[in-house]
């Protein structure tokens, strides 16, 4: 039994006592983290997203550690140029403690419900509450809403004869004059 996982961009094949490792991952050492599943293989291959639902990966972030340094020198040939420069990935050591197929999906997609029912309740009563005053205030401001576009746009017009103005013609160039043609004048002596 075996799954691949995604994590930073990267596939990587995992079973269970696995460790690997990743770009670095915004958890503490010693926490629980889950896994992305790609695909599983069991008796069968998974690979559709409802069935991946069903594949719990988890894993524990055993430490935090930075990778080898990767050096990098540019170099052109006879110009001078030389270039040096260098860095060292960050990366998280994952040790795989869970890979099973479950029989349905896991209960944590459920708990979020009630918390966005609760969230969304609350701001409904002072929403509905607040709308018919918009709608009022919107009503006295419309008469002078019509007013003030009338008078924008005699003023974009005037702006937008000022630079037409200020701008010069290229002045006209003359086609170059041809070098006239030059006679021999070697006769030989």
């Amino acid at each position: 039994m075996y799954a691949v996982i995604e994590s930073g961009g990267k596939q990587y094949k995992v079973e269970k006592g696995t460790s690997l490792l990743v770009d670095r991952l915004a958890v503490k050492e010693g926490e629980k983290v889950t896994l992305r599943p790609v695909m599983f293989r069991d008796q069968e291959v998974i690979a559709g997203a409802k069935e991946l639902e069903k594949v719990k990966v988890e894993a524990t972030v055993t430490e935090h550690l930075r990778g080898k340094k990767i050096k990098v020198f540019k170099y052109k040939p006879k110009k001078g140029y030389r270039r040096r420069a260098g860095h060292r990935s960050e990366l998280t050591k994952l040790e795989v403690t869970e890979l099973k197929l479950l029989s349905r999906k896991p209960a944590a997609a459920k708990e979020e419900k009630p918390v966005e029912d609760k969230a969304a309740a609350a701001p409904e009563k002072p929403a509905a509450a607040k709308k018919p005053a918009a709608k009022k205030e919107a009503a006295d401001k419309k008469p002078a809403a019509k007013k003030e576009p009338a008078k924008k746009p005699a003023a974009k017009k005037a702006a937008s004869k000022k630079p037409a103005a200020k701008a010069k013609k290229p002045a006209a160039k003359k086609p170059a004059k041809k070098p006239a043609a030059k006679k021999d004048s070697d006769d030989g002596s």
